[in-house]
């Protein structure tokens, strides 16, 4: 099988049909064919075994038949007519089964094949009868067929992969940075004591800059630390994350006394009404700011409230009433907002009635008080200085 095949690509080379493009790297499938028969067998002669390879090697190349970096070369040669059908017209039809095949079990498509118009002398013997497809087609026949355009992608491509272009490339390349440090070089010398001294005097001038940009920064945050405000407005983002709003307001008295008061309101039902969380506190507060800085403070606060919840099957509905000592930290973000962490440990008191909900109707199930000793407070809060 092997000798056929060089007997028949040397053949065809003889008679100007390129088995072989300029990348060197094509091969030829030959498909036989009954005499005067169009039919394409796929078991007959090993045609089989050549449609397999080359449906390997065509799914190993879609990427780049789907680019039109590559075609399909289809030439198809006949010895005799049948059917009534000249020699020509039935080598065409021959090219057409090996395309169909290629198309419905390739996946390729007709725009991924350059295919031979003309048909060639036929052969005599063994050779006569087959319909060729070489892989990939060369730059010539894309160029015949397709158009100089998809020929001078192939080549292109050709290149790319051969690493002409690349070698080009980096030969230009090469040949543009040798003329620009050339160049460049005259110049270094010449200019590198004025860049020195210049660079020199920019570092001086740079660090005396940043020196004095740097003490002005200082002095302004101390002013901003050390000055008081007079009112501003607070936030508890840990009410917030658990969808009770709290909103508070702070005015200082003078440097390290400050009078605040925060309000908490919420009211959720859920599940029909049949589930709720619902609460009001108001809590007042005096503090005490320590150091020339301010930021640490203790403190005495006192809150009052009501509730309402029920998260179960059974309620609660009460009143409570506290109060305790506080301490925090407050960190300055900018002159206008800063962040407060305050923690605040004492006594509350609970009292609440139990209820359960029968048709809509609350029922009392008793009354109790609840004390606690412990923490009744603690605070992320977000402060926002007004004036």
């Amino acid at each position: 099988m092997m000798i056929k095949r060089i007997l028949f690509a040397t053949y065809l080379a003889s008679v100007g049909v390129p088995l072989f493009s300029q990348t060197g790297a094509d091969t030829t499938y030959l498909f036989r064919f009954k005499a005067e028969k169009d039919m394409f067998y796929v078991p007959y002669r090993g045609n089989e075994k050549s449609l397999e390879e080359l449906l390997s090697v065509l799914s190993a190349n879609m990427e780049q038949l789907k680019n039109g970096e590559r075609y399909i070369s289809v030439s198809s040669y006949n010895a005799s007519s049948g059917k009534g059908l000249s020699s020509i017209k039935l080598s065409r039809l021959r090219s057409l089964r090996v395309k169909s095949e290629l198309i419905v079990r390739g996946k390729v498509t007709e725009s991924m094949f350059v295919t031979d118009r003309h048909i060639a002398s036929p052969y005599q013997g063994e050779m006569d009868n087959v319909v060729v497809v070489t892989f990939p087609a060369s730059v010539e026949k894309v160029a015949r067929i397709a158009g100089p355009e998809a020929a001078a992608k192939v080549e292109a491509y050709n290149r790319k992969v051969s690493g002409e272009a690349e070698r080009e490339r980096l030969a230009a390349e090469a040949a543009e940075n040798a003329a620009r440090e050339a160049k460049e070089q005259a110049e270094a010398e010449r200019l590198a004591a004025e860049r020195a001294a210049r660079e020199k005097a920019e570092a001086e001038r740079e660090e005396q800059e940043r020196l004095a940009a740097e003490q002005a920064r200082l002095q302004a945050e101390t002013e901003a630390r050390t000055a008081p405000y007079h009112l501003a407005l607070r936030a508890n983002l840990l009410r917030w994350a658990t969808l009770t709003p709290d909103l508070g307001v702070e005015w200082r008295i003078n440097r390290h006394v400050g009078i605040g008061v925060d309000g908490t309101y919420t009211s959720w039902t859920w599940n029909n009404s049949a589930r709720c969380y619902a609460l009001w506190e108001v809590t007042p507060e005096v503090r005490y700011y320590l150091g020339h800085e301010n930021r640490g403070y203790v403190g005495a606060m006192y809150k009052a409230g009501a509730f309402d919840y029920k998260l179960s099957s059974t309620g609660k509905q009460g009143d409570l009433m506290g109060g305790g000592i506080t301490g925090g930290y407050r960190m300055r973000l900018n002159n206008s907002f800063a962040m407060d962490f305050s923690l605040g440990l004492g006594y509350l008191r609970a009292d609440y009635e139990k209820y359960v909900t029968i048709d809509g109707v609350r029922v009392t199930r008793g009354e109790e008080s609840k004390n606690w000793w412990g923490p009744v407070h603690a605070g992320v809060t977000l402060v926002w200085t007004l004036f």
